[in-house]
């Protein structure tokens, strides 16, 4: 049994990083049809999915680490001799940030609301759990 838990952890993965299900099946040494009855199973799409949010949090923090010696590579061509890379990386520097400070009030005014909502919810919660039943 290990072996076909092995076998659909591979597929899972392969098909989690984009591979065809006919590339995928062929990579493993596994028929087609069966790689497609086992995505027939809600628990192997859902290993699926998992394996894809996995890959993508990783992802995104490479992506952040990049971001940041991305800006200081920016911060450093700001102050370039030449007056056309400086122009540009203020630009590139002025419109990121407006853009990453907007997010950020975004994200701010949802959890916000978000709170408000989740505290309304309880609230009303409270107050049936409180009513009499007829």
């Amino acid at each position: 049994m290990t072996i076909r838990r092995d076998i659909n952890e591979l597929l899972a993965a392969r098909l989690a990083a984009g591979l065809t299900v006919r590339d995928a099946a062929a990579e493993l040494g596994i028929g087609e049809k069966t790689a497609h009855r086992r995505l027939a199973d809600p628990a192997f799409r859902q290993r699926i999915a998992e394996l894809r949010r996995e890959m993508t949090a990783r992802a995104i923090g490479q992506l952040a680490d990049g971001m940041t010696h991305a800006v200081d590579e920016l911060r450093r061509l700001a102050s370039s001799a030449n007056e056309g890379i400086r122009l540009r990386a203020c630009i590139a520097l002025l419109d990121h940030g407006l853009k990453a400070a907007a997010l950020a009030d975004l994200e701010e005014r949802i959890q916000s609301i978000e709170s408000r909502v989740n505290h309304a919810n309880t609230a009303a919660t409270l107050g049936q759990d409180r009513s009499p039943t007829g």
